[in-house]
């Protein structure tokens, strides 16, 4: 298709081949290089027969063959529409004020560190900060190979127990936060938007302390007026490209409303009722966080457990992620 002489002429859907073919490339070359490392692993086994030095490399190189195979087969389990997109991931502080705040800060600086280590490219896009401390709500954009495909099950209310750091008496708080993730998409063909149903509104880009503000008013808020549906972004330098961030966002959210509607109908076609339009999913958290009295993370979907609070909260999300991705 890449061949054809009129390829570019269409150039959103020429991009989106051009990133597939991308990705599939690098696939392959994974794959060869790993078939390549095995066939000179078989090769020096044979003659390490009697050498116990070079024996105990061979093992160490093989198990660390084993778990970049076993990364590369739990693609074989992100096979949805969207997976290999990039991820928009936000994330609500619930009722309680700035103990609330202070935790989805928390998992702000938890999904930043996960995407760090993974290597992929993170950016907040958008905070508002909590008037004490931590936020009130975050967009953070995750771009890689498969950002969404692996963190699309944090969706969901994470619940945090400790004892207060913002108690006079140091009481034991239980607080919540819900994060949302969507697939990243530029523009969606299957998802049209009237420009004269848009309201767009600018604001100078600030962050804790004055000295963050941004004398120009570069940071851009979109509302899409027949929904309600509110987004903005002002992590880059010029209100044009922080619209084109705004909408990019605008279009997962109105794709997710999309695919909500369809659901809903769909179990009512199955049930014959009429579906609850409230929030029930806030009501149920998908994992829990014990810093106090003990120490445990415990997803209540897969049942996984760790017994390291600080190393998840630090961004070690690898088995919770992958006992989620197995499940489905």
């Amino acid at each position: 298709m890449m061949g054809e002489p009129d390829f570019w002429k269409d150039q959103e859907s020429a991009k989106e081949i051009a990133q597939q073919v991308n990705a599939l490339k690098e696939d392959k070359e994974r794959w060869e290089k790993i078939e390549k490392d095995l066939a000179e692993l078989a090769e020096l086994q044979q003659l390490a027969e009697s050498d116990e030095k070079l024996n105990k490399d061979l093992e160490e190189k093989y198990l660390e063959l084993e778990k970049i195979i076993a990364k590369e087969e739990l693609k074989t389990f992100l096979s949805g529409k969207y997976d290999s997109n990039n991820a928009l991931l936000s994330i609500y502080s619930g009722a309680g004020g700035t103990e609330a705040q202070d935790w989805a800060q928390m998992l702000l600086r938890m999904y930043q560190r996960y995407g760090q280590a993974r290597g992929f490219a993170t950016k907040v896009l958008h905070t508002h900060e909590g008037a004490e401390a931590g936020i009130k709500n975050a967009t953070l954009e995750i771009r890689g190979p498969y950002a969404y495909g692996y963190l699309k099950g944090e969706g969901g209310v994470h619940r945090l127990v400790r004892l207060s750091p913002f108690n006079a008496n140091n009481l034991r708080h239980t607080s919540f936060a819900l994060v949302e993730v969507l697939p990243e998409f530029e523009k969606l063909t299957e998802i049209k938007i009237n420009p004269n149903d848009l309201r767009i509104d600018t604001f100078r880009s600030s962050g804790p302390g004055g000295q963050n503000v941004n004398k120009v008013e570069t940071a851009v808020r979109i509302t899409h007026e027949p929904t309600g549906i509110a987004v903005a972004a002002q992590s880059e330098r010029s209100q044009s490209m922080n619209k084109e961030k705004a909408m990019a966002i605008l279009y997962s959210k109105l794709f997710a409303l999309e695919l909500k509607k369809q659901e809903k109908e769909t179990q009512k076609i199955r049930s014959g009722k009429k579906v609850s339009e409230g929030t029930a999913e806030w009501g149920a958290q998908i994992r829990s966080y014990v810093l106090h009295p003990y120490k445990l993370v415990k997803d209540h979907r897969t049942e996984t457990e760790s017994r390291q609070p600080e190393k998840i909260l630090d961004g070690e999300l690898d088995e919770f992620l992958e006992a989620e991705i197995k499940m489905k």
